[in-house]
């Protein structure tokens, strides 16, 4: 019997060459889960082994409670049986089809019992609902790929894999279609695995960060805890920053919005959204200043008492990443190594910081 899916396994070993790949992560069972990295780190070939289009001889894939390979024992389900969509970095529609009956042809394989969306509901989900008629030759990139998104869908899938798909888009339609990435997250209960090598495109949308280098799973867990690690390599320390999930607590004076997270509040231009609203935001650690007292005299308007964690080099000599605790909510700063020493950061030390740029992402 299927059961409702509580985790994903994913163990894969694989000799390529001089590229070896060896990932061994659990993902939950909800939510979008993002492998990043840079490329050539291992993350197409770890989703296409998840949807048995790549044949991996040491692998275990494990959706629920469902075994869709275990070379141990021999087990390998093939493509066509996984219970699964898939959408590519191109949309691939049928051209000779219009939008309509390329949806349907994504329905084919599912026994009309066994449908858990109708065509209506999936187009109104992704706002195709008044490109039914057209052909794919007469749709803008950005509603090329929610179409494709669409018919995946329709497949009824248990576990939706998402290869860079916004990777072909202009800055324009990948702002037109993260809305309706985001609707998914918010009203399905599929779970969704999603590749990208772009930071801001997982700092939106993922809750679960595996961070692939080289073919390795160098990190792996909840989004605002591993990107706020001060142990990743240069790779990912050159970016280095946190996401902090806020609720909209209303406005001040000066056009500013107050928002609330678990560890204080923080101000940023006047929002439209309705108090009480959940947005996520990004906070660079290279944005982040610290001091030993309050600061007065300052135009900086967020400040906010945090604790040392640890300290560590990066890749750029003379800096280094500092890690902090506001309340139980991570952050990072970085500085240099001469104003470490001179303010005598170190773990255990209480702080002020400084936070000069918070980026909302939705």
């Amino acid at each position: 019997m299927v059961g409702a899916i509580d985790t994903i396994q994913v163990a894969l070993q694989l000799q390529r060459g001089d590229f070896q790949l060896d990932i061994d992560v659990t993902l939950p069972g909800r939510g979008i889960s993002a492998l990043f990295g840079p490329s050539g780190s291992g993350k197409t070939t770890c989703l296409r082994a998840i949807a048995g289009l790549e044949r991996v001889n040491d692998a275990r894939i494990v959706i629920g409670n469902e075994v869709w390979q275990d070379s141990a024992q021999g087990i390998f389900v093939p493509t066509h049986e996984r219970a699964l969509g898939y959408v590519f970095q191109e949309a691939s529609l049928f051209e000779h089809l219009n939008v309509r009956a390329n949806l349907e042809f994504g329905m084919k394989r599912v026994p009309p019992g066994e449908r858990t969306f109708s065509t209506e509901a999936v187009a109104g989900l992704l706002g195709i609902g008044d490109l039914l008629a057209r052909r794919p030759g007469k749709l803008s990139g950005g509603e090329r790929q929610r179409v494709a998104i669409a018919r995946a869908l329709l497949a009824s899938p248990r576990l939706l894999l998402m290869d860079e798909p916004l990777a072909a888009l202009d800055l324009r339609r990948k702002q037109e279609i993260l809305p309706y990435l985001e609707r998914l997250h918010d009203e399905l209960s599929i779970p969704i695995i999603y590749v990208s090598h772009a930071p801001d495109e997982v700092a939106r949308l993922a809750d679960h960060l595996v961070l692939l280098d080289a073919g390795r799973a160098i990190a792996s867990g909840p989004l605002s805890e591993t990107l706020a690690r001060a142990d990743l390599p240069p790779t990912f320390a050159d970016d280095a920053g946190v996401v902090l999930d806020t609720i909209l607590d209303g406005d001040e004076a000066d056009a500013l919005s107050r928002l609330r997270f678990d560890g204080g509040v923080l101000y940023v231009g006047q929002r439209k959204e309705a108090v009480g609203s959940h947005l996520r935001c990004r906070i660079h650690a290279r944005d982040v200043s610290l001091a030993l007292q309050r600061p007065s005299g300052t135009s900086i308007v967020n400040l906010l008492p945090a604790r040392v964690t640890a300290t560590v080099p990066t890749d750029t000599p003379g800096h280094v990443l500092v890690q902090l605790r506001m309340g139980p909510t991570p952050l990072l700063a970085r500085i240099t190594e001469r104003s470490r020493r001179e303010l005598d950061i170190v773990p255990g030390r209480d702080i002020w910081v400084q936070i000069k740029g918070v980026a909302l992402l939705s």
